[in-house]
């Protein structure tokens, strides 16, 4: 039996009984180990105490919501979290029963009645979703398990910090209510040591704990860190941390990078479709905005912004062959990207080329694609799209 198996076929767009290779084109290849390694290595820097939820919203980071869960519950996660209520739905169809969060609000009658149906948690951020909720219970003969969410400098989800201590309690008064949780989010832990990031974490680690130090129990959890706060400082993790990016291997900013060894679980490759030897003065793709300075060799690779590679990296970003890098010229298509293969004669069609990744000792991260796109590697990871197949390894 072969170590490759696709994730959700359907959705791939794969479908196993044409026998057909989910390689011929293009594909992600996502590593189960790394995921379950990185968790490992998170829950070593937390204390005894101090719970994992792994954050597998947006189908996993773009790696497959089922796979990264069952592979970061190995590694010792005990919750998990999502962002919208089809997500949360979807991981209890594929038969995962750990607590999962909704992070998302939900505010509709009809999808708190499926919250509650599937067993999933919602995020509360005001007294009118508790109410929803109560009556949704009381009809049903079943508690609901609910989180309170609080603003404490986010300025996003969440009641006003400051309102925190009375909702907390007109919560807990409810009775076909069990609050499970009390959480905020941090927007600056990204940041530098010191400085605005340093005095707005400070700020809002001390407005979570002003609301909650009266509220501590048994059944109910405080949780403050994303990945940057876990990864920060030990003292923002509190009874559970929420991890993202570092369970798929990468930490948020650079001054992080010591904090623990994390894995890579993503590589994007391609195969080459076409190799053409052209003239010197020849224009390239859409527009022409690379034309060749000599007779050079192009190879056409058969990925494009259709499949997630954003046509604003065009002309700057390289691919891997052989652990060597080759240089992408001209506009990204939607489905095929050009590579001056010129100073690598042996690459031929049919090779196997990296986009993202690792290929001897040479690696291409997401943060390259982030700099070099004014964007960040969450919406990279988060940018393929599912006509590219994933690959469990």
């Amino acid at each position: 039996m072969s170590d490759l198996f696709v994730d959700n076929p359907q959705s791939a767009g794969f479908e196993n009984q044409n026998g057909s290779d989910p390689r011929q084109r293009a594909w992600m290849e996502v590593s189960a180990q790394a995921i379950e390694n990185n968790a490992r290595a998170l829950r070593r820097i937390l204390d005894p105490g101090c719970a994992l939820m792994a954050v597998v919203k947006a189908d996993g980071y773009g790696h497959g919501a089922e796979t990264v869960a069952r592979a970061a519950i190995c590694g010792g996660a005990t919750s998990l979290g999502v962002a919208t209520l089809q997500e949360g739905i979807e991981l209890r169809r594929a038969g995962l029963e750990l607590p999962v969060l909704v992070l998302g609000n939900l505010i509709q009658a009809e999808e708190l009645r499926a919250c509650l149906h599937w067993q999933l948690m919602p995020t509360l951020s005001s007294m009118r979703e508790a109410l929803l909720c109560q009556n949704l219970a009381s009809g049903s003969g079943r508690r609901f398990s609910v989180q309170l969410k609080l603003d404490t400098g986010m300025t996003r989800l969440g009641c006003d910090w400051q309102d925190g201590g009375r909702l907390t309690q007109a919560i807990q008064q409810l009775d076909q209510l069990m609050l499970r949780g009390v959480y905020s989010h941090l927007a600056l832990a990204d940041g530098g040591p010191s400085g605005e990031a340093e005095r707005i974490t400070r700020l809002q680690q001390e407005r979570f704990v002003a609301v909650t130090r009266s509220h501590r129990s048994a059944n109910l959890q405080l949780h403050l860190a994303n990945s940057a706060g876990t990864l920060r400082d030990r003292s923002l993790h509190h009874d559970q941390v929420r991890v993202g990016l570092a369970l798929y291997g990468h930490t948020p900013s650079e001054h992080l990078n010591q904090s623990v060894c994390l894995e890579p679980a993503m590589a994007v490759k391609a195969r080459v479709s076409l190799i053409r030897d052209v003239p010197a003065g020849v224009g390239v793709s859409y527009g022409h905005r690379f034309i060749t300075s000599r007779p050079s060799r192009l190879a056409v690779v058969g990925i494009g912004y259709a499949d997630g590679v954003s046509r604003c990296l065009s002309g700057q970003i390289v691919v891997l062959h052989a652990g060597q890098r080759l240089p992408q010229v001209g506009a990204i298509t939607m489905d095929q990207l050009m590579v001056d293969a010129t100073d690598h004669p042996t690459l031929d069609v049919g090779d196997v080329v990296t986009l993202l990744g690792s290929d001897g000792d040479a690696v291409i991260p997401p943060q390259d694609w982030a700099e070099l796109s004014d964007s960040i590697p969450w919406e990279v990871l988060c940018s393929f799209k599912h006509r590219l197949p994933r690959l469990v390894v």
